[in-house]
């Protein structure tokens, strides 16, 4: 269209805004780690907890725009860095709720031991598993009893980066157990195309250390608060159980592309 003269004003008012001035989306800017299948940059919508982040804070008019970063710095930069709101999926624990705002739990994960078949360890309470080493990641929890016979001195504990890391140490005789979440250890076995090759050799303990909720956790400020409380309230609107059945249906669909 072309302007003229008087013509101008009213053009412009018909042109709308220009881009800068259009409103835009305002995002929930949240660290995470490489937790797949809850969270993952190659994964889509970031992972199972990212698509159902990304679902919640659409009903109160956010997107959201994860960074990943290893777990013990994505709790740092999430929880105290400004151009963050929080981070997540984060297990509840007295010591976080103390330094952050936890949203409403948005899933759930059973956490376990996965050890080789041909030597399973048995045990029935935590003290059996005293004197033997357990591989876990730097930074998890893994349930508050566990965490304090760790803190304790009672388990021995051997800390890597990752999930991979520590199932490649069983696998070689390193460690006698890893604590692991049972989703995880699903998805890695199917996808990471060494430990595929090893699956059989391993197996997960039936009997769960902790089934632990996963949550937000919003930074200890008003502006975190008040972004806890529009998310709690788009929770309870939202079908979690809808989102994980329809997501991991799309990642049994995809990796069974992949190996073919």
């Amino acid at each position: 269209m072309k302007c003229i003269g008087s013509l101008l004003l009213v053009c412009g008012a018909l042109a709308g805004p220009p881009p800068s001035a259009r409103a835009e989306t305002p995002t929930l800017h949240l660290a995470s780690l490489e937790w797949l299948p809850y969270v993952g940059r190659d994964l889509p919508d970031g992972g199972l907890s990212g698509a159902v982040a990304k679902a919640v804070a659409a009903r109160f008019g956010y997107g959201v725009r994860i960074d990943y970063l290893p777990w013990k710095r994505a709790m740092q930069t999430g929880g105290s860095d400004p151009d963050f709101v929080g981070y997540f999926p984060a297990y509840h624990t007295a010591e976080r709720a103390r330094q952050c705002h936890f949203s409403t739990p948005m899933g759930k994960s059973t956490v376990g031991l996965a050890m080789l078949a041909e030597a399973p360890l048995r045990w029935r309470v935590l003290d059996d598993l005293a004197g033997n080493k357990l591989g876990v990641v730097l930074g998890y929890s893994n349930g508050d009893a566990f965490d304090q016979m760790v803190k304790s001195g009672k388990l021995s504990v051997d800390a890597s980066e990752s999930d991979i890391v520590n199932l490649r140490k069983l696998l070689a005789g390193r460690i006698r157990a890893v604590v692991i979440d049972k989703a995880v250890l699903r998805y890695l076995l199917a996808s990471d195309p060494t430990l595929s090759k090893e699956r059989t050799k391993l197996l997960f303990d039936e009997r769960p250390l902790a089934e632990l909720t996963l949550h937000v956790c919003f930074q200890r400020t008003p502006l975190g608060l008040k972004l806890k409380q529009s998310y709690d309230a788009a929770l309870l609107q939202t079908d979690i159980a809808k989102i994980e059945n329809g997501y991991f249906d799309q990642l049994a669909r995809s990796l069974g592309a992949v190996r073919r």
